[in-house]
């Protein structure tokens, strides 16, 4: 039953989805991160739901694309997008790990996280939108097909990096979610989501894109290893949400930009 309640708590904590509220007992902290990218299917398969029915009903990709961009944040409830504005502003401090950390604490939203997350959500819903438009060629509604499976890959990396990165602090939602978890089963699972993704990714949009894809997603999980060590020292909630923003986006972008080049090479 443990593995169901850790379910559970990862609904609750990272989704809006209703469920049944449950005490956080160390036994059921063990399989949480295991249930993780289950809330990227959620996300995952909403948003290609979406898709489809704007697609049938000819909503306008403009509107099309705009709603895609939310269907994340409301699924979520923007928990990831809080850990993103607060790491902008954090990291635009210029300052040291103490300076940082102090920021990351901080409850008040600075004028970088309100112009980074506009800068973000814009670029999102751009390639949302372009996206969109390109659900009536077969190469389009492919990129989205496999855009939707990196609503769980993301969450398998950020799983991956709870149970084998150190933390930066002695509290918070990452050290809980790091000391509960069994880190050998967690990293297992974490690792056949990951391969399970990538393999089924490989298969929907074909070679070229799926490279492109992950040398971009490999290049951000790279990157957020290197800057949470160095800035931060170790990861911390808020990084782990920056992390899943930038997958994401990155991702998303390479996916686009891969569909276009290959409608317009017929």
């Amino acid at each position: 039953m443990d593995v169901i309640y850790g379910l559970f708590i990862a609904l609750s904590m990272y989704s809006k989805i209703p469920v049944p509220v449950l005490e956080w007992k160390k036994s059921r902290l063990r399989y949480v991160m295991c249930w993780f990218p289950f809330v990227g299917l959620v996300c995952g398969l909403l948003l290609w739901l979406w898709l489809w029915l704007a697609g049938r009903l000819e909503i306008h990709p403009g509107a099309a694309g705009l709603v895609g961009s939310c269907i994340p944040l409301w699924v979520t409830g923007g928990i990831h997008m809080d850990g993103f504005l607060d790491t902008v502003d954090a990291r635009s401090s210029y300052g040291d790990k103490e300076k940082k950390l102090k920021i990351l604490k901080d409850p008040h939203t600075g004028a970088f996280a309100l112009i980074g997350g506009g800068v973000y959500l814009l670029f999102y819903g751009a390639c949302m939108i372009q996206l969109a438009a390109d659900m009536s060629f077969e190469k389009g509604r492919l990129a989205a097909a496999a855009f939707c499976l990196v609503f769980p890959l993301e969450r398998a990396f950020s799983g991956l990096s709870v149970a084998c990165f150190p933390c930066a602090k002695d509290s918070g939602l990452a050290r809980t979610f790091s000391d509960g978890a069994s880190k050998g089963t967690v990293s297992a699972v974490m690792v056949l989501w990951i391969l399970a993704c990538f393999g089924i990714m490989a298969v929907i949009s074909g070679m070229l894109p799926f490279i492109v894809t992950m040398a971009f997603g490999l290049g951000i999980y790279g990157y957020y290893w290197q800057m949470s060590k160095k800035e931060f020292g170790g990861i911390t909630g808020d990084l782990a949400g920056w992390f899943l923003q930038m997958f994401e986006l990155a991702c998303l972008a390479a996916l686009t930009i891969s569909a276009r080049a290959a409608i317009l090479a017929g």
